[in-house]
């Protein structure tokens, strides 16, 4: 089965922002709640320090990942943004 790993990392000053509007977390989650929900969101991983994220989407393209990722509150404050079109063996 093939997936889109999503790996993004948000900038510096971007995390300040996120951290001093309370409703942005809000509004990211609910749409990381719906796809997930639409079962195109397979696994969703935080780093410790909050400021890396990876995505696991399926069945889309890598085309389709990238217009979800562009749709996101926190897209203003990504740094880089990394996809990988994987094959899952097992």
């Amino acid at each position: 089965m093939n997936k889109i790993l999503v790996l993004i990392t948000l900038s510096d000053s971007g995390i300040e922002t996120i951290k001093s509007t309370p409703e942005l977390p809000k509004k990211e989650n609910e749409f990381v709640n719906q796809w997930r929900e639409q079962g195109i969101l397979e696994s969703f991983y935080i780093s410790v320090s909050k400021k890396s994220a990876v995505l696991i989407f399926k069945n889309i393209d890598e085309s389709k990942a990238k217009e979800l990722i562009e749709t996101l509150p926190y897209f203003p404050y990504m740094a880089t943004i990394d996809y990988y079109n994987l094959n899952q063996i097992f």
